[in-house]
Formats: C-alpha cells, sequence, structure tokens
C-alpha cells in the first residue's frame, strides 16, 4: 500500500497541477464506505467554488487547503488508493501494470475535481480511484487537530522526536520491533517496505522485543527512521533513483526463487529471509540483522497472516505486545515541543 514516500508524492502531484485552481465542479460516486462522516453529494458541495491553496500530509493522511469557510478534505489512500490526472496514467504504488489505461472518467473513481485557471485559463481534471475501497475521504475543519491525523504519532520527516525520546517510546514497549513501527499511532507514515529498510539499514531484526534494544541499536533505528524516509522523499518515491545497497532493490522475489545480487559489507552473497512479523511479510538479511536479547516465539501457527507482500494492513491497528492489548501508555510519555505536529504541516527541502 502507498506509505509515507508514495503519499508525499501525490501530495506534490497535487501541489503542481491544482495549486492555485479553483474547483468549479466535483464529480463524485456513492460509496458510504470510502465517504465517511460525510455523503459524496455534501462532500461536492462543499468543495465547489473554492480556490486549492496547498495540498499537505501527515504519515499517510493528506489534505487539501482550501479557500474561504468551509471544511477541508482529508484523504486516505487505504491499500489501492491512487490519484490520476486526466490524460495520465495514474500515479501506482510500485510498478504501472499493463493493463493501465488513460480513459476518462477512470475505473473505481470516487471523485473528479474540474479545475480552472482563470489567470492561464483552461481546465484540469484530477481524480482520486480505489478498487478496493479501503480509503477514506472525510471533511475536517482543522485536519491537524482532528482524527485521524490528531490519533497518529510522530512524522519522520515532520516532527521526528530527539533520540531521548525515542527511546523512552520504544523502551516501554515488548512487542517486536518490526509491529511497533508498523503502529501509526507510533511512527506515522512507515509501513511494510519503508520498516524493513529502516530495519535493515539498523542492522536489527525484526522480531527483536522493543525493550531488549541496546544504545547502539536505538542510535542507529533513531537516525534510520527519518534518513530512508528523507531519501526516499528526495527523489519522489521513484525507486529507480533508491540507492542500489537498499534492501528495497532485492526484497520482491519471495516465492518466485528470483535471484538478487544484494552483497554484505564484505562482498559475499547476501542471505534474504521472509518471516510474518505485526501480520505482515518481513524481508530481512540474515548475516546482519540477528535477534539480540530475549525473542519470544510469535505463535504463526495459532495466527498465520497473509503472505502477500500487499496484504491487508489496517493503517489505525496498534502493535499489540505478546499478541496482547495495546500498551494505552504508549503516548503518556513527555514530549518536547519538537515532537509536535507542525501547525501548517510544511515540509523541509530535502537535499
Amino acid at each position: 500500500m502507498p506509505e509515507l514516500p508514495e503519499v508525499n508524492r501525490a501530495t506534490n502531484l497535487i501541489n503542481r497541477i491544482a495549486k492555485g485552481r479553483i474547483i468549479e465542479r466535483v464529480e463524485t460516486v456513492d460509496d458510504p464506505i470510502v465517504f465517511t462522516g460525510t455523503t459524496h453529494e455534501e462532500f461536492a458541495e462543499e468543495l465547489t467554488g473554492r480556490t486549492v491553496e496547498s495540498a499537505e500530509r501527515y504519515g499517510k493522511v493528506f489534505y487539501l487547503n482550501l479557500s474561504g469557510p468551509g471544511r477541508m478534505p482529508v484523504l486516505h489512500f487505504g491499500m489501492t488508493g491512487m490519484l490520476q490526472v486526466k490524460g495520465e496514467l495514474a500515479t501506482y504504488y510500485k510498478e504501472t501494470p499493463k493493463s493501465a489505461s488513460t480513459d476518462w472518467p477512470p475505473r473505481f473513481m470516487k471523485f473528479i475535481l474540474h479545475l480552472s485557471d482563470s489567470q492561464a485559463g483552461g481546465t484540469t481534471q484530477l481524480a482520486f480511484l480505489d478498487a478496493r475501497r479501503l480509503g477514506r475521504i472525510r471533511l475536517c475543519q482543522t485536519p491537524l487537530t482532528e482524527p485521524p491525523i490528531s490519533d497518529l504519532g510522530f512524522d519522520p520527516i515532520l516532527s521526528m522526536p530527539s533520540i531521548e525520546e525515542f527511546e523512552l517510546l520504544v523502551l516501554k514497549r515488548s512487542c517486536p520491533i518490526k509491529a511497533l513501527l508498523l503502529d501509526q499511532s507510533f511512527s506515522a507514515g512507515v509501513g511494510n517496505w519503508v520498516a524493513d529498510e529502516i530495519l535493515y539499514n539498523a542492522r536489527v531484526h525484526p522480531e527483536q522485543r522493543s525493550n531488549t534494544l541496546t544504545n547502539e541499536q536505538l542510535a542507529a533505528l533513531h537516525h534510520q527512521t527519518a534518513n530512508v524516509c528523507q531519501i526516499a522523499v528526495a527523489v519522489d518515491a521513484d525507486d529507480s533513483k533508491f540507492p542500489e545497497n537498499w534492501l528495497f532493490k532485492h526484497r520482491w522475489g519471495k516465492g518466485k526463487k528470483a535471484a538478487h545480487d544484494l552483497k554484505l559489507p564484505t562482498g559475499a552473497p547476501a542471505t534474504i529471509k521472509w518471516i510474518t512479523v505485526g501480520g505482515r511479510t518481513s524481508a530481512y538479511v540474515a548475516e546482519l540483522q540477528t535477534v539480540g536479547g530475549p525473542a519470544k516465539k510469535l505463535g504463526r501457527g495459532k495466527r498465520k497472516a497473509k503472505e502477500d507482500e500487499e496484504g491487508d494492513e489496517n493503517d489505525l491497528a496498534s502493535a499489540t505486545d505478546s499478541e496482547g492489548p495495546r500498551d494505552k501508555e504508549t503516548k503518556s510519555v513527555p514530549l518536547s515541543p519538537s515532537f509536535r505536529r507542525p501547525v501548517f504541516g510544511k515540509q523541509p527541502n530535502v537535499k
């Protein structure tokens, strides 16, 4: 599913296509599952006639700042959500399938914004698509202070906590570190491939329990959580521009016996293995990521998860400690002002 880098790419697309344009008309389809807390008619009525001032992102959620009175559209892709500009192919999560089309209106569309430019003239159409109906479309008065964004943890680009705060948040949990990274109330925007990339670069096994991490491992995790996201965002989620030594370049061959050329620092071939952690298929390098400290068995035989790399992932689901209830004290650690969400959600320029 689209993760922080891909959602950031979507906000860049909106700013390129829609910023400064007036929403002349909104086409919608009736979908009470995807439209949450509002109807498709109400959504269209509230957006029509307003100017798109900017698009912003927090975690995997993005929203439009619109001129004038009224609520703002707050959007979440879910597993298969995407944007498409009329005349262009949609922005797919991983690779564009051969069946992709520029037919209009696009299949599985939930709404289309008809955007006009009062100065240059002409119109542009921007569509939101969702084939599996796991995305969500909302209206919020102040997106950063209302659910779903207000329920999220830190954003690795926008509000990365200090190392001291990060250590407190991690060490008070006993769940596997991969499950914690996937918990959106802990690190907003980190999904399956980003979490695996963070753990690989930090040299931490996905099954290692959070409260067993050493100071060195915590420091590496803190650095790589921000670093992986910054690198991916800097190239607009274009995976062809990701570093060649990233696990991402080699992790997709599970079940196909595909060869890979990932090398260890010694130059020897790396061994990529797959396990299920936090309900997701997790890739790791056996020679570099070993479990330190006690690692309890996760009982995978009793609760076998889908082995599909693109399997279901509930962005609002939380990590569990030994498969029990989520630690409700996770958010009780005092945080410095640097952790708080930025007032306008602005993102730094990453060189």
